[in-house]
């Protein structure tokens, strides 16, 4: 017992260290304070309702009317109370704060990693530290991408498991492997999930090769058999939540869309457009920044600094210095961006710390087998397909025809698994040097010189003449600028700034290039022990990755508590619409970013914008052709009673009512059928929603028409009596049979209709709305959100939960078996 104490006595003091370093880092935590996350707000906004049925009921509803006039809530918070993973991820987050835990995650789940590597702590600690510790994983924390950076901390534990099943341990290395693929699956982000299981692939092809040329395909084909086990094992446990967003993401804006070139401009691929998934594609020259992180001028909003030439110039123009240092603490004041790149924006550079880089490159010429071979293909892949646009001969070749790859926008992301691939052979270099004995260390001293020399050549040509090789120009300067007399000037002391930015930088990763260089070097002359070394590159690295990582998430961007209680002020706009306590929609004109960006009004009111990356389809549709050309008949049928604009006179923002909104149901006197989408929104331009319901000839059948008398409006009546996200109830009453538009949004992958408490047929019309044709009486109508996908997905999810938890305990009495007769 004391025996096994003292094993495990080392890994709770590396757990207590990460414990300190993440408090450390993200201190203000302890001061009460909470980091303010722009995505973590919008998503307030998004999940508000559904966050006020949760209390209410105890239960997440499956549907919100929220934004976009309604959506299935799949991609914006659902619990999934069948999958064994929402227990974990609902634990782990309750036990730390936002976002230690996910810092936690990142460290614990690399330690992992390296340890099954046979790597002692200190060792696999540093490691942890070089990939938790890459810049990008913090960027995507400050901007809110909470659910990315989960599903990326889940990669090393993953590759733990696989990488134990090759080395025979199939039991252990298949419960690791479920466990953490189940986890990263239920983390929500398949785009992340798809990147990683694009590099798996690529790895286990090199895998292949080996096992065939070494003779031992028969170990890899049951190490791989037992591996697609546990990748079938953890779909199942999120196979509720993978069924819903599978039916779901092909109504989405990821899906083949109905409408032709001749209305789109283009034709439909099936994904997403190629302009948009690669708006945000990794520049060729921009990889500069793998080594020099301000190379490319850090980020879209990124200060210059009072010690600028921006600053010397703006008071040489007479600018007063207090104004001066304020433009360049501010970029936004006067528009200029540090970041000279061509991306729309960014929040910072793909950094993966240059003792990192120094170390890997060692580990090309010094580390032997399918693993590094692997590492390196799989880094060659990421880094060439986040070229995107850039390199888009390569990128096609996926976009066009590998499975599901067109389903994902900014392709730069990819790169957040070289975060992975590059620190782990980098460690892998590492140990096999630390482990090479004396006698045999001179082999190792010509490829470290070479390395050493080599990076060291590029920094001093990079200090001496950058310009020969950047411009350090913005394609936006001139735009920028353009309104400022002196604009010539401020230009070109951006460019300076920009140089200077680049120097620095350069002669930073110099520096540390050199200490990497002088511990490793003095270690292979026998001056330092293994301990030492390990201890003075950690320090080394941490140093390296923790300020470049403050530049873009530091104590600044953590505000008090009360703060964050007051990012949806109640506006008196907001004051006046709650008055009304019917269901209505809004149009938030006043949103910044505009309605179709942002979930503020969702926070309160039931919207026809938001804020969401997986909007319906025919819904996006529907905004490009008619809303945002300003139709006051589609507006109207959308049920918007209220405005919300802002008051050039007051310089407030107020509430505008619409008395034209056509109401929750209505019953129209004709329909007009079209032969296609294209006509169908076409026909929207020019028709009375009130009086007309435009309906596709594929319903034609649902429909009636001998039946259907021309009434006068005040002969029958349609209204809701009772609203649930799930459920929504209506009484009518009509001397004849009807046609009734529904203002709510067509989706039949889940809704059901019926009169009286039996299913009724019902069809869509006007482009996205539901309408179905009622027989005359007196009559009740409700629609029901019951989604087959989710229910039936989730008795597989609680099937496959149990398995996972009989595999996890199988792989923990093997693995302690093993331990106790080794």
């Amino acid at each position: 017992m004391n025996d096994r104490f003292s094993k495990l006595l080392p890994h709770l003091y590396v757990v207590l260290a990460f414990l300190a370093l993440s408090f450390i880092y993200f201190s203000p935590l302890l001061n009460g304070q909470e980091l303010a996350q722009s995505d973590n707000i919008q998503m307030k906004g998004m999940s508000s309702e559904l966050v006020k049925y949760k209390e209410l009921e105890g239960e997440v509803p499956l549907w919100t009317n929220a934004m976009f006039s309604g959506m299935p809530s799949f991609q914006i918070w659902l619990e999934y109370p069948s999958n064994i993973a929402s227990y974990f991820i609902r634990f782990w987050n309750s036990l730390f704060p936002n976002p230690v835990h996910t810092i936690l995650l990142y460290l614990l789940g690399a330690y992992l990693l390296f340890c099954t590597m046979r790597m002692k702590p200190m060792l696999a600690a540093l490691g942890a530290i070089a990939i938790a510790f890459v810049s990008y994983n913090f960027i995507i924390l400050e901007a809110g991408h909470s659910t990315k950076a989960v599903a990326v901390a889940y990669f090393a534990p993953i590759i733990a498991g696989i990488l134990l099943a090759l080395r025979g341990r199939l039991i252990t290395g298949a419960a690791l492997t479920a466990t953490f693929l189940a986890l990263e699956i239920r983390a929500n982000h398949l785009q992340m999930t798809y990147y990683l299981m694009l590099v798996i692939l690529v790895f286990m092809a090199v895998q292949l090769v080996f096992a065939v040329r070494n003779k031992t395909f028969p170990a890899f084909l049951r190490s791989s058999l037992v591996l697609l086990g546990a990748v079938v094992l953890a779909v199942g446990v999120n196979f509720g939540s993978l069924w819903v967003n599978y039916e779901y993401a092909k109504e989405t804006i990821r899906g083949k869309s109905e409408l032709t070139a001749e209305v789109t401009g283009q034709e439909s691929t099936g994904g997403l457009d190629k302009e948009y998934a690669y708006q945000w594609s990794q520049g060729i020259g921009e990889s500069i920044t793998f080594f020099i992180p301000n190379a490319y001028g850090a980020a879209t909003n990124y200060p210059v600094g009072k010690n600028s030439e921006l600053y010397e110039t703006l008071v040489r123009n007479n600018i007063p210095p207090v104004q001066a240092e304020q433009i360049t603490a501010q970029p936004a004041a006067i528009g200029y961006a540090t970041y000279w790149g061509d991306k729309t924006f960014t929040s910072g550079p793909y950094y993966f710390g240059i003792i990192t880089l120094f170390l890997f490159i060692l580990g090309l010429s010094l580390v032997k087998g399918p693993l590094k071979w692997g590492l390196l293909l799989a880094t060659v892949l990421v880094v060439l397909l986040s070229f995107g646009r850039h390199m888009q001969w390569f990128s096609d070749l996926f976009f066009d025809y590998f499975p599901l790859y067109n389903k994902f926008r900014a392709v730069e992301s990819i790169l957040m698994v070289a975060g992975l691939t590059i620190p782990l052979l980098a460690l892998i270099a590492l140990k096999q040097l630390l482990d090479t004995p004396e006698t045999g260390r001179k082999e190792l001293e010509k490829n470290f010189r070479y390395t050493l020399y080599a990076l060291g050549g590029i920094y001093l040509v990079l200090l001496a003449v950058p310009g020969l090789f950047f411009s350090f120009s913005s394609p936006y300067d001139a735009q920028r600028f353009a309104q400022i007399p002196f604009a010539d000037q401020l230009q070109n002391a951006l460019l300076a700034d920009r140089k200077s930015m680049f120097r620095m930088d350069a002669l930073r990763s110099l520096v540390f290039t050199a200490i990497a260089g002088g511990i490793l070097w003095a270690f292979l002359k026998g001056k330092l022990k293994t301990q030492t070394v390990i201890v003075l590159l950690g320090i080394a690295l941490l140093a390296d990755l923790w300020t470049v990582n403050k530049r873009f998430l530091n104590e600044e961007d953590f505000v008090a508590k009360s703060q964050t209680e007051q990012f949806f002020p109640l506006r008196p706009a907001d004051q006046q619409i709650l008055q009304d306590s019917t269901y209505f929609r809004v149009y938030d004109l006043s949103a910044r970013g505009g309605a179709f960006q942002s979930a503020y009004a969702s926070y309160y009111h039931y919207s026809i914008g938001g804020y969401h990356a997986a909007k319906l389809h025919r819904y996006q549709e529907l905004v490009d052709h008619q809303i945002a050309k300003g139709n006051m008949n589609v507006i109207n049928m959308l049920n918007t009673k209220y405005f919300i604009v802002p008051d050039s006179a007051s310089q407030q923002i107020i509430a505008h009512r619409n008395p034209d909104a056509l109401g929750n149901a209505w019953f129209v006197n004709g329909v007009r059928f079209v032969a296609d989408a294209n006509e169908e929104i076409e026909a929207l331009t020019v028709a009375i929603p009130r009086t007309t319901a435009v309906v596709d000839e594929r319903f034609r059948d649902q429909i009636d028409i001998s039946k259907i008398i021309q009434l006068d409006s005040a002969d029958a009546s349609i209204r809701l009596t009772s609203y649930h996200p799930e459920k929504l109830t209506y009484s009518y009453e009509s001397p004849a049979e009807r046609i009734a538009v529904f203002s709510e949004i067509y989706y039949d992958k889940g809704w059901k209709a019926y009169v009286d408490g039996k299913e009724h047929p019902y069809f869509r019309a006007n482009y996205v709305l539901r309408a179905m044709q009622l027989p005359a009486g007196k009559h009740t109508v409700e629609f029901r959100f019951h989604p087959t996908a989710y229910y039936a997905g989730e008795k597989v999810s609680l099937v496959s939960s149990i398995l996972l938890v009989l595999l996890l305990g199988g792989g923990i009495y093997f693995g302690n078996r093993r331990r106790e007769t080794a």
